[in-house]
This record gives C-alpha cells, sequence and structure tokens, in this order.
C-alpha cells in the first residue's frame, strides 16, 4: 500500500487517537480464522444469540413497507423516541420526555455526539479506569482532555468520591458513570452512585451516564440510576443506552442519547450533518424491543450467569490468574500480573506486559482477549463470556494448558 506523501497529512486530531482495540483484536481473530486457524474469540462484547424472533418479524414486515423506504425526522421516529421515554420510566424509574430522546446509529454514535456538543477545547472529563475503550478517545476527538481517575480490584473497580475530587480541577466539565461496567462487571453500589450525582450537583459537571448494560445483574445486584436516586441532576444529565447488548441486536445499530432538550437538539443538530436518520427498519426493530416485553432479556441473562460462573472458576484455577466475581455486564476481568515476567507456553515466552500476554495467547493458543490497556488498566485482561458454552470451555481450557506447558 502506497504511503501518503509529505503534503498529505492527516489532521492532528485523528492522528491523537488510538484504534479501538477491542475491534483490533476482534478483527484480527477473524482473520486467522478466515486462513483456517481454530481462534476461540473472548474479545468483542457481542451477545451469540440471535436477535428474538418477534423483533425480526417486525423488521420483516417494515421491509415492505414503502413509508419505511424513506429518510424519518434525524432524532428519530416519533414513536420510538416516545417508547424509549416510556421504556425509562419503566426501568430506571423516573419520567422523561420525548423531545429530550435522540435515537443514534449505535451506542457509539451517542457517545461521540455527546462530547461533541458539550465540549470546548481543553475540557476535561474525568473518566474512572477501568474504562471502556472508546471514552477517552471521543474526548479527544472533541477536543477535551481526559483525566482517568484508577480504581483496582481492591475496590471492586468503583472509584470514591475523594478519588474524583482530587482529579477535579477549574476545567473539568463532566465525569463519565458506567455501572455495569465494561470492561470490569462491577455494579457500583447505590451509596457510590448517589454520592457521586451529588457531588456532580454540587460542582456543576456534567454526568455521562452509560447505561447499555442496565438489566445484565447477577447475585442480587441491581443497576442504580443516578436520574432516578438524585433527582437534582437530571438537568446535567445525559443518559446513553441502546439495544445492542439487552435484545442481541449489535448488529442493527441502534442507540440513543436522553439530555435536557437544549442538548438534545443540539445532537440532533449535529446528526443532520452526519448521518441524517437511523435506518427506519432497525428503528421498527427496536420500537418492537423497548415496547416489549423482557421475558427473553432473562433467558439470555440466565444463560450469561451460568457462563460467568463458568469462566470465573477456570480463570482462578489458572496459577498466577485472579479474578473478581462480576455482577454485572458479560465480562470478566482478571489480573494477570503474576504471569508477567515469567516464560510461558510450550516456547517459553516472557511477556513484560498485560498485552504481549494477550498477543501471545492469540498466537499461540489461539485465544482472543483484550489486554488491559485499552482500558487504562495494565495487567489485567478482559474476557467476554457472550460465546457460546463450549467455546467457553475450549477456550479456557486452551489458557490453563498452554500456561502448564
Amino acid at each position: 500500500m502506497a504511503e501518503l506523501e509529505a503534503w498529505q497529512t492527516l489532521s492532528d486530531r485523528i492522528n491523537s487517537v488510538s484504534p479501538s482495540a477491542t475491534l483490533a483484536v476482534d478483527g484480527k481473530a477473524k482473520a486467522l480464522k478466515a486462513a483456517g486457524v481454530d481462534v476461540i474469540g473472548f474479545g468483542a462484547g457481542e451477545p451469540n444469540f440471535p436477535t428474538p424472533e418477534y423483533i425480526v418479524n417486525v423488521a420483516a414486515e417494515a421491509c415492505r413497507d414503502p413509508k419505511n423506504h424513506r429518510y424519518t425526522p434525524t432524532a428519530g421516529l416519533p414513536e420510538l423516541r416516545q417508547a424509549i421515554a416510556d421504556k425509562t420510566l419503566r426501568d430506571s424509574g423516573y419520567a422523561v420526555d420525548a423531545s429530550q430522546v435522540v435515537v443514534t446509529n449505535g451506542g457509539k454514535q451517542a457517545v461521540y455526539e455527546t462530547f461533541q456538543v458539550l465540549l470546548n477545547d481543553g475540557d476535561e472529563v474525568i473518566i474512572p479506569a477501568p474504562f471502556w475503550t472508546s471514552y477517552p478517545e471521543v474526548v479527544k476527538l472533541a477536543g477535551g482532555t481526559p483525566v482517568e481517575v484508577f480504581s483496582g480490584s481492591d475496590q471492586n473497580f468503583t472509584p470514591t468520591v475523594e478519588q474524583l475530587e482530587a482529579a477535579r480541577t477549574e476545567r473539568t466539565k463532566a465525569i463519565v458513570l458506567n455501572s455495569p461496567s465494561n470492561p470490569t462487571g462491577a455494579v457500583w453500589p447505590e451509596e457510590t452512585v448517589r454520592a457521586i450525582g451529588e457531588w456532580a450537583v454540587a460542582n456543576h459537571l456534567w454526568v455521562i451516564s452509560d447505561e447499555i448494560y442496565e438489566h445484565l445483574n447477577y447475585d442480587g445486584a441491581k443497576t442504580t440510576f443516578v436520574g432516578a436516586v438524585v433527582p437534582e441532576v437530571r438537568n446535567q444529565l445525559i443518559v446513553l443506552n441502546g439495544v445492542a447488548k439487552t435484545y442481541a441486536m449489535t448488529g442493527w445499530r441502534v442507540g440513543w442519547l436522553i439530555a435536557p432538550e437544549p442538548v438534545a437538539k443540539a445532537a440532533a443538530k449535529l446528526s443532520g450533518h452526519m448521518t441524517s436518520n437511523v435506518a427506519n427498519v432497525s428503528q421498527r426493530a427496536a420500537l418492537a424491543a423497548v415496547a416489549g416485553p423482557l421475558d427473553e432479556v432473562h433467558v439470555m441473562r440466565e444463560a450469561f450467569d451460568k457462563r460467568r460462573r463458568a469462566i470465573v472458576a477456570a480463570l482462578n484455577e489458572i496459577p498466577g490468574v485472579d479474578c473478581p466475581t462480576p455482577t454485572g455486564a458479560f465480562y470478566a476481568f482478571p489480573n494477570v500480573e503474576a504471569l508477567l515476567g515469567k516464560p510461558l507456553g510450550p516456547n517459553g515466552s516472557v511477556p513484560a506486559t498485560s498485552s504481549e500476554l494477550a498477543a501471545l495467547l492469540l498466537d499461540e493458543a489461539h485465544i482472543a482477549a483484550v489486554p488491559g490497556e485499552a482500558f487504562g488498566a495494565p495487567g489485567y485482561l478482559r474476557f467476554s463470556y457472550a460465546l457460546a458454552d463450549d467455546q467457553l470451555a475450549e477456550g479456557m481450557k486452551r489458557f490453563q494448558d498452554w500456561v502448564a506447558a
């Protein structure tokens, strides 16, 4: 492939951003599979279930209706925006107006647009770590500065208000909340969410609450919605969500943000210049999902729960691996620091970092996990357990055998 000439410079903005590590791992795993290598992928956060049949049927009917062959309002189908507002009251426990909802092409566009409409150059955003890999990059794309605040497994990956306050400066504009968490699976206690919400109100900070894993809880853990427990935060709260994880609809690309109306209007204005509307058929499918029952969601959650217990047990059987038990989402996030600096595998390779360890696991054991460096947490690996039971068991066996060799 030809290199760019000296005058063909790319923007500083795009050069400052790192590629998505999760997509990179998933892409490399798929490339190896295409080359005939039997790779087991723990990299992508993608349920292996098909989208529920009743949702697919609605989409199939929508394809044949000519009204879905045209543009819709940029902010989304009015009936879908209303259904999302109704779903928020049902699931989160507080009322929002449909005018506050903007439907986006997946949850990532909602994240991107949020920071584009909020940040000016040099504004700081506090991001508790471990974090979803795209948060800091999207902040950078908006000209902002990500400020990482780390809390490890000794804190159940849950930050304290004292840690956040120590990171706050006069340039701080927002704080990101993500519970249940990607990558750790941690569910923050209600008292923590309440305290952070009250701290944000007292310091006039925007709260960006990513609630995409809201229905995936285990062992009695419950998602706490900051907009419900701290009502006074709602005028400075932006909620990010979507159908991808809850309804096994990653490929349909429907997300949304809920924000104070001026912010929602600004986001819709941005969408108008970026993408126009989300695909109508996908919106019709999303309407069926959010307005429908949660029965199949509960069935999928039971399957995730079984896999969760299996992967945690398997990881903790491996010498040098310490995996806390997650109570949300579908990720295990073990500490692998004790494996670093030691000869591993049949070739006696010595990884110095968790990134090198992940590369060795892919190349030699043919299992794909994402290194903790991608999430602001060196020394950890992320394993998604949203894959078939037999694949999970075989992948864990390969990891155990590789370390034992």
